[in-house]
């Protein structure tokens, strides 16, 4: 049986009630309100904190999302949202499919001229619009609060440093959505699809880089020179990247931090997946923004990848599932 007309009929249809609906529910106020709240605590904190610590810094706008201060239990708004966003992300997407079937509606829409792959598609990206709604709103916050209190406002380098940020933000968030959705086609219990989603969230953040800390020196090449000096070899660094590079949270912040830190001779250490791509690097000068895209482009693209087969994965699987009435 071939198909008529395009595959992508109702995709609007579907993204706009789906998109509706994640404004106006309870779950996206309260989860807006988290973000917006702890996103303004940790701004604030920062400022209050540079204004004493930080003399002079040509990119001082950047620092808001990476300043932590030193010895203080309170986390950069980076490590904050590197925990936020994919529990925005879960919270949105672990009952998009089953609910369907749970309420029993799931036929009465495919009885109407949409494709389930129109239905899939237009889900997904309704929450992923609803997320970049969320992220927007905090970035223009973060902006204003900046503008205000601290009285310099960012340069236009800055601010397309900040904006490519936010478009990692989105490929993360984007990444554990198709995720949450995923576990939604595969399980018919919502609450079995949430707690799967999480407890691979939390493998992955959690327990996986204890896991890398431990299978890379046993895996790679011994070099009994670097085991002499007490460094670790160019196996082991290459076998460490591989690993942590599984977990969406390694990429999403090896990518911002490629972007919101143009000078990694700075106090803050760049992480172990840019160490590699700075040799040869001009101490004492900023990465132009190209560069420092460049920089980030491997970790993003690893992110959409991500996106696209674990989309694929749950397209597939939905293909198969048998609805009825």
């Amino acid at each position: 049986m071939q198909r008529e007309g395009s595959p992508f009929t109702g995709v609007g249809a579907v993204f706009l009630k789906e998109y509706a609906d994640h404004l106006s529910s309870v779950r996206m106020r309260v989860l807006e309100l988290l973000v917006v709240a702890i996103g303004v605590v940790i701004v604030a904190f920062a400022i209050v904190n540079m204004r004493e610590t930080v003399t002079r810094d040509e990119f001082l706008f950047l620092n808001l999302f990476l300043y932590q201060r030193e010895g203080s239990i309170v986390p950069s708004l980076l490590g904050v949202l590197a925990i936020l966003i994919p529990l925005m992300a879960i919270g949105l997407g672990f009952d998009s499919v089953n609910s369907e079937f749970n309420r029993r509606t799931m036929s009465r829409i495919l009885a109407q001229p949409i494709y389930r792959d129109a239905l899939l598609l237009g889900k997904f990206l309704a929450g992923l619009c609803t997320l970049s709604t969320g992220l927007i709103a905090l970035w223009l916050l973060i902006v204003g609060a900046a503008l205000i209190t601290m009285g310099v406002p960012p340069s236009g380098e800055e601010v397309a440093r900040s904006i490519a940020f936010l478009f990692v933000a989105i490929a993360f968030a984007g990444v554990w959505l198709a995720i949450a959705m995923l576990f939604s086609v595969m399980f018919r219990s919502a609450a079995t699809s949430a707690l799967c989603a999480l407890g691979l969230w939390l493998f992955m953040t959690l327990v996986w880089p204890i896991m890398v800390e431990v299978l890379a020196p046993m895996l790679a090449t011994p070099d009994p020179l670097a085991a002499r000096l007490g460094l670790p070899s160019d196996s082991q660094v290459d076998w460490y990247l591989g690993l942590a590079r599984v977990s969406p949270a390694s990429l999403f912040g090896d990518a911002s931090m490629a972007v919101l830190q143009p000078d990694p001779n700075m106090t803050r250490i760049p992480t172990i997946g840019m160490l590699g791509q700075l040799q040869g690097m001009v101490r004492g000068g900023a990465l132009p923004l190209n560069q420092s895209l460049l920089l980030a482009w491997p970790q993003i693209t690893a992110l959409i990848a991500a996106v696209i087969v674990v989309f694929a994965i749950a397209y597939v699987a939905f293909q198969r599932q048998e609805v009825r009435a």
